[in-house]
């Protein structure tokens, strides 16, 4: 079984970057040369689906990148099915309760921590004892986006085996009744409480992060950093035709 990088790195107190946006197989590889730790496979919302995602994870394998897989509900049998193609952490989005939180526990790990179904992913091939290493390796991370799961938040935070306590705040933005305001200052008044609230409780915050914001959130102790490259491509597409049109 491949090591988890990015749960390692977060296990020795380091940050980790993981990148996101409309990503293929190939631009995993792409952005695995560059040095990323981790990659962010689209199952919530975009056209991945269970086929696609032995692809990517192998990808992100030969770089010994983390292939991080949103999927799209919490439950079980999307959860473990995704984990038996080969992701390395799963992430759910909407967890508003601790009794939410324990289901994905439930669902990622294999017993004695969860009630995972039993079967070797390709992950398991020629590896002794994969039950208990899959539980070793594999991640669990949670999207707290709701302000309901914000003001759940201290019960959600005594769940264990989650890894990533994920602020993700354009729904939450959304939950407060600023639709399309990702960047209200009430907004990032909340993720920054939330943030310093998973970081008090000795647990590991992860948020969206830019070119320009992600040294603010590594110094508030953000670990698992999550960048989209989307803005680099059309910042250096925006340059080019500028470059282009001056030149002619």
């Amino acid at each position: 079984m491949r090591p988890n990088r990015v749960k390692h790195k977060l296990a020795r107190g380091e940050a980790a970057t993981v990148v996101t946006g409309e990503m293929t197989s190939d631009l995993v590889e792409v952005f695995g040369s560059l040095g990323f730790d981790g990659v962010w496979i689209e199952g919530e919302h975009g056209p991945i689906d269970f086929g696609d995602i032995g692809e990517f994870t192998r990808a992100a394998d030969l770089w010994g990148m983390t292939s991080v897989a949103r999927v799209n509900l919490n439950l079980p049998g999307v959860i473990y099915r995704t984990l038996d193609q080969g992701a390395q952490a799963i992430v759910v989005p909407h967890v508003n309760t601790a009794e939410e939180a324990y289901a994905v526990v439930e669902a990622t790990k294999f017993a004695p921590v969860g009630a995972r179904g039993s079967y070797t992913s390709r992950q398991g091939i020629d590896v002794d004892d994969y039950f208990t290493t899959a539980n070793d390796e594999t991640m669990a991370i949670i999207l707290i986006e709701d302000i309901v799961a914000i003001n759940n938040l201290d019960e959600i935070l005594k769940v264990d085996h989650i890894d990533v306590f994920f602020v993700a705040r354009t729904d939450l933005a959304q939950s407060m009744g600023f639709v399309g305001q990702p960047a209200h200052p009430e907004v990032d008044a909340i993720v920054d409480r939330a943030i310093e609230q998973i970081v008090a409780a000795g647990r590991v915050p992860g948020t969206i992060v830019t070119s320009a914001t992600v040294a603010e959130y590594v110094e508030k102790g953000v670990g698992f950093l999550n960048v989209n490259y989307t803005p680099w491509l059309m910042s250096g597409a925006e340059g080019f035709l500028q470059n282009f049109a001056a030149s002619v």
